[in-house]
């Protein structure tokens, strides 16, 4: 199957189509719902998609490395990360020996995604070494564009657009701010052990909740009745930000819209899921159920199959 889609990408060289295969067995392990929704794409879109994907997971390793080595040494991995990357994009040079770099490198250069975007997104992934909360939607909304929304705007050109990039640019950037919220309310004990908290403080303080009382939540394994209408809310501030960004699907290319349709559906029903289990999201893990999640690639490969054959024949 990987042959294949590189073959379709125009992907020859031996070394690149390693690299290639690396990224894709990163996502397949590591999002497996996105990874599902990517099999909807057409087999010269995946590559690209993987190696997106792969590098973006590659600088998320690096914060939340589990073998606990300092800040400091951190911040060092993720400053040779960006450099290499810098080298290798911005001048042509060959540096790192990562596998993911040399992938994103050839996707970056393939489809003219700007150095601009990686820089943001590393941006942001130096905040989580330092930044553990956010005072309010503004503080947050500044580390989510370089950690979401950019990654909106480098699927863009991948995706496509029947009209001109930049008026479908916003909806791609709500899209991955919409992702990336439903993650921070699943996750919230998470990124609590983390020492994260991504809502708002001001936000959460309207219903008298601090770190504190999410601590108690965490040891307890209860949502304290304060923090489940402060979720409600941010529940509700989601909400707002996938409807948003499903206006933008139609601009994308038609052979696109089934995956994006899918990723939305299938992230959209975590939220769901939030909801349903009256959020505990301190005692269980809010999830899309396998053959729920199955049903809905299967839906979105008809009609994949039908764009893509629609295409053919114009």
């Amino acid at each position: 199957m990987i042959s294949a889609e590189l073959k379709a990408a125009g992907v020859r060289a031996p070394e690149l189509r390693e690299a290639y295969g690396r990224c894709r067995a990163i996502n397949a392990r590591h999002g497996r719902t996105f990874y599902l929704a990517t099999r909807l794409l057409a087999p010269d879109q995946r590559p690209a998609v993987h190696a997106l994907y792969g590098f973006a997971r590659h600088a998320d390793d690096i914060l939340d490395d589990p073998d606990g080595t300092s800040t400091q040494d951190r911040a060092g991995r993720l400053e040779t990360l960006a450099g290499d990357l810098f080298k290798r994009l911005v001048k042509n040079e060959c540096s790192g020996d990562d596998p993911t770099l040399a992938a994103v490198t050839h996707t970056a250069r393939i489809y003219g995604i700007d150095w601009q975007l990686f820089d943001d997104f590393l941006r942001s992934m130096r905040m989580d070494l330092t930044v553990t909360d956010y005072a309010d939607r503004a503080a947050l909304n500044r580390y989510m564009y370089g950690s979401a929304e950019v990654i909106g705007l480098q699927m863009l050109p991948v995706l496509g657009t029947v009209g001109p990039p930049e008026e479908a640019a916003p909806y791609a950037a709500h899209l991955g701010t919409a992702f990336q919220l439903t993650n921070f309310l699943r996750d919230i004990d998470e990124d609590l052990q983390l020492g994260r908290v991504y809502l708002p403080a001001d936000e959460l303080s309207a219903y008298d909740v601090d770190r504190d009382v999410l601590q108690w939540c965490h040891t307890n394994r209860r949502t304290d009745q304060r923090v489940r209408r402060a979720l409600v809310e941010q529940h509700a501030i989601t909400r707002r930000v996938y409807t948003y960004a499903q206006r933008g699907i139609d601009m994308l290319e038609p052979r696109s819209r089934p995956c994006i349709t899918a990723a939305l559906t299938l992230y959209s029903e975590i939220l769901d899921r939030i909801e349903s289990i009256e959020f505990a999201v301190f005692s269980q893990r809010a999830t899309v159920s396998t053959r729920r999640r199955l049903a809905v690639a299967a839906n979105g490969l008809t009609r994949a199959w039908l764009a893509r054959r629609a295409v053919r024949g114009s």
